[in-house]
Formats: structure tokens, C-alpha cells, sequence
């Protein structure tokens, strides 16, 4: 048996568990593991990768891609006279509990 016959085999066991193993249906699965087995030999084995190697002029050092980086947050504008929160406090003053119903007796 081929390593094709195999890999079809493979494919169309896994077609046939996938589909709950039904009866009767060994020529269709057949026929989808067969293309499956196909289109997997005429594709690349390796994906081409996109580099700035590749797309640099000869005799040129191809450049490493710089990080890129989040911009830092805006301050807050705070007025004059007035502090400034400490880092990771907020402005915004707390709000004041609510007064506890008293103890039924």
C-alpha cells in the first residue's frame, strides 16, 4: 500500500468517525478523504514567509522591525493649586456610605 492509499485510509476513517460511523457510506468518504489527501500533496509544506530579508535591495543589511509601543496616557489636567492623585488613585473624591437603618428590637 502507497503512503497515498494510507493517507486516504486515514482521512476517511476520520471522515467516518466524524460523521457518527454510519453505514454505507465508505465510497463517499472514500471519494472527500481522497480529494483532502490531494489538495494536502499540492500544498506547500512551508508557508512563504513575508520578510524585510527578502523584500531588501542586494548588498543592503535587511533592518530589524522596531517594537511598537502603546502610547503613554495623557495626564490629567489638574488645576492650580490643586494635587495631584498619587499614581493609580483616582481624582474623583469617594462617595459617602449611606447611613445604617437602625436595629430592630
Amino acid at each position: 500500500m502507497s503512503t497515498d492509499d494510507k493517507r486516504i485510509r486515514e482521512f476517511a476513517y476520520q471522515i467516518w468517525e466524524s460523521e457518527g460511523r454510519p453505514d454505507g457510506q465508505e465510497h463517499r468518504h472514500w471519494e472527500m478523504a481522497r480529494k483532502l489527501a490531494e489538495a494536502e500533496a499540492l500544498a506547500p509544506s512551508k508557508p512563504p514567509r513575508a520578510t524585510r530579508a527578502a523584500s531588501a535591495k542586494p548588498g543592503k543589511p535587511a533592518t530589524k522591525p522596531k517594537a511598537v509601543t502603546k502610547p503613554a496616557a495623557a495626564a490629567p489636567l489638574v488645576p492650580p493649586g490643586e494635587k495631584v492623585p498619587p499614581e493609580g488613585k483616582s481624582s474623583t473624591a469617594k462617595k459617602p456610605r449611606a447611613p445604617r437603618k437602625p436595629a430592630a428590637s
